[in-house]
Order: structure tokens, then C-alpha cells, then sequence
């Protein structure tokens, strides 16, 4: 099953199911209104939906019309909570050698994570808005989970079975600040901007055996002004996954149905897979020649985001968005 969040000017968007292949969608009135609404009471409210999806998927559904990306807003165009893991070391590792810094142990044990804003998320086509170029513009492709309930103490296995949907993710980053909030001690705030999600939101059997584990065994596409930059994977080299990202959280709190888990930049060890952010290519050129030469985005640049199933169909259409200064 596949749920979108189209545009009506509210805070919160119509539900909409989309089919299996992003054609077509149908407005899920009479059942649910809101994405929220369907996480609060998922076991009465997600079958009537798959109903929907499947005749909507045999082109019975009497009430269909094109679906079109650019009216989604983020599947929750804002959650209860958005907490975002950095679960693939690789990235790390990278970043931290470029700088000189070592890799603490714990890094291998124990998940980095910060905790962002999820009061007004990106839709997929909505322009990544900023004060300023010089604040170091950069984007972040990653994928992401939406929980149900998960209970203080939670296994990983356990929270493993909390995961209601996956979305595709633009983490938007601006690295120029980063240095300065993190010397603070406290972790970042203003170097974290609105974060952007793919236009659907899907229901993990839709990956079919992509879906291992806790990771999802897929490329991961990213093209900066049209040219593509990254074709990672996001399944092997993920050293958490995403049942030991939500155990964390909930290691000393409830996590509440609607909370938004992030992998966290998509990085893979062998350098001619491409890279999912800038930071990461920077990082290479430093350890390379000693310095990067790579610059971050600039107003009217453009970013596209996507993956693809093993049948070649987008899994979640498309993160297609473009660098805009704020007026």
C-alpha cells in the first residue's frame, strides 16, 4: 500500500492511496482524512485502505484520478516526533578522517542520532528555502520509517514489528553552521533546516524482498543539477538497522505511533558508487589531495531523489527540488 498526503491548504493535507505504480490515486474519504488518523488506530483503519489500494491497483476503483507529485506534502506534512540516526559508518568514518578526529568504539555499539524539527516537513517538489548560500547548502539523501507504538525498553526485534511505513528522505544540511552549534555541546539545531520526503509513504511489504531485516536492499539515486552523484546502496553496509535505530530511542522513553526514524546519510565503502551528500565527497577529496574542492549548492541548483525496486518502478516517486533564497 501506498499513502500520500495531498495539498488543500491545510496544515495536515487530504489522504490520499496512490496505486503500485504511482499512476493513479484516490482520495481516501470515508475512511480516514489524515495520515496521523491511520497510525492512531492502525489495525481497524489500514485494512479498509489495502482494500482501497487493491482495487484501486486492478483499475476498479470508480473515483481515481492521475496522480501528481508536485500536490504531495510530505506523507506527515508534520510528526510527533522526527529522530534521525547516522547508521551507516562508512559516512562517519569519512567525515571524521577528513577532519583528523578519531573513531570513538561506541560509534560501532552504540547509534548517533539527533532529534529534529518535525513541526513543518518538506513536500517532495516544495524549494529548499535559505538566508544564505554561505551557510553551506548540502543534501542528504536517506530513507526513513514511521513507527506505531513502541513501549520504553523495546528489542530491537520487537520494535522491528513497530514499523508502519517507509519514505524516502532529503535531509537538508547547512554544513557552514554545524561546527559552531556542535562546539556548543549540544547538538545541532539551525544547521538542520525543514527536512523533505519523497512523495509516498509505503507499507514495507510493497518492497517485496528488498525488505531484509530491517534495511532496505536498494539503490539509492541522487543527481545534482541533473548530472547523478549517487547510486548507493542502502542495504548491506547499513551497520544499524532500523529496528536497533527505534530500540535507542525508546531504550529510556515510549515512542509514540507517528514518529519518523531516519537512516541517515546513505554511504557505501567503494568510492565509485557516488556519494549521497556533498560532505561525504569533500570528505574524499580532503583525504585524496588535502583539501575539497567540491562547493556546496547554490541558489537554482537542483536535487533529485529516488529508488528503485528490483523491477525497475520507483518505490516512492521522487524528491525533485530546487535551492531557493529566502525573500
Amino acid at each position: 500500500m501506498k499513502l500520500a498526503s495531498y495539498k488543500d491548504g491545510s496544515r495536515d493535507g487530504q489522504l490520499v492511496v496512490v496505486s503500485r505504480d504511482l499512476s493513479t490515486g484516490h482520495y481516501a474519504t470515508g475512511i480516514a482524512t489524515r495520515l496521523q488518523q491511520v497510525l492512531d488506530d492502525w489495525n481497524f483503519i489500514s485494512p479498509q485502505l489495502e482494500d482501497l489500494a487493491q482495487t484501486l491497483n486492478q483499475g476498479k476503483a470508480r473515483h481515481a484520478f492521475a496522480f501528481d507529485p508536485k500536490q504531495c506534502m510530505a506523507p506527515l506534512p508534520r510528526a510527533h516526533q522526527w529522530a534521525d540516526g547516522s547508521a551507516f559508518i562508512n559516512h562517519v568514518e569519512l567525515v571524521r578522517k577528513a577532519r583528523g578526529a578519531e573513531m570513538p568504539e561506541s560509534f560501532y555499539t552504540d547509534p548517533l542520532m539527533y532529534q529534529g524539527g518535525s513541526d513543518d516537513f518538506l513536500g517532495p517538489c516544495d524549494d529548499v528555502v535559505v538566508p544564505r548560500e554561505e551557510f553551506g547548502i548540502d543534501f542528504e539523501a536517506e530513507v526513513a520509517v514511521v513507527t506505531g507504538d513502541v513501549p520504553m525498553g523495546a528489542s530491537a526485534h520487537a520494535a522491528l514489528e513497530s514499523i508502519r511505513l517507509l519514505m524516502l528522505v532529503n535531509d537538508v544540511s547547512l554544513r557552514n553552521l554545524i561546527p559552531a552549534e556542535l562546539a556548543k555541546g549540544f547538538g545541532f539545531f539551525q544547521s538542520k533546516p525543514a527536512t523533505a520526503f519523497g512523495p509516498v509513504a509505503v507499507t514495507p511489504d510493497e518492497l517485496g524482498a528488498a525488505w531484509q531485516e530491517g534495511r532496505v536492499h536498494l539503490n539509492l539515486e541522487s543527481a545534482w543539477n541533473g548530472k547523478r552523484v549517487g547510486l548507493c546502496n542502502a542495504g548491506p553496509e547499513m551497520t544499524f538497522h532500523f529496528g536497533q535505530l527505534i530500540a535507542h530511542i525508546a531504550k529510556t522513553r515510549n515512542v509514540r505511533a507517528g514518529s519518523v526514524v531516519g537512516s541517515g546519510t546513505v554511504s557505501n565503502k567503494h568510492w565509485s558508487h557516488g556519494y549521497s551528500c556533498i560532505a561525504e565527497k569533500r570528505a574524499i577529496e580532503t583525504i585524496e589531495s588535502g583539501a575539497p574542492k567540491t562547493e556546496f549548492m547554490k541558489f537554482g541548483d537542483t536535487i533529485r531523489i529516488e529508488m528503485k525496486g528490483n523491477d525497475g518502478m520507483s518505490v516512492f516517486g521522487a524528491i525533485e527540488q530546487t535551492i531557493a533564497r529566502l525573500s
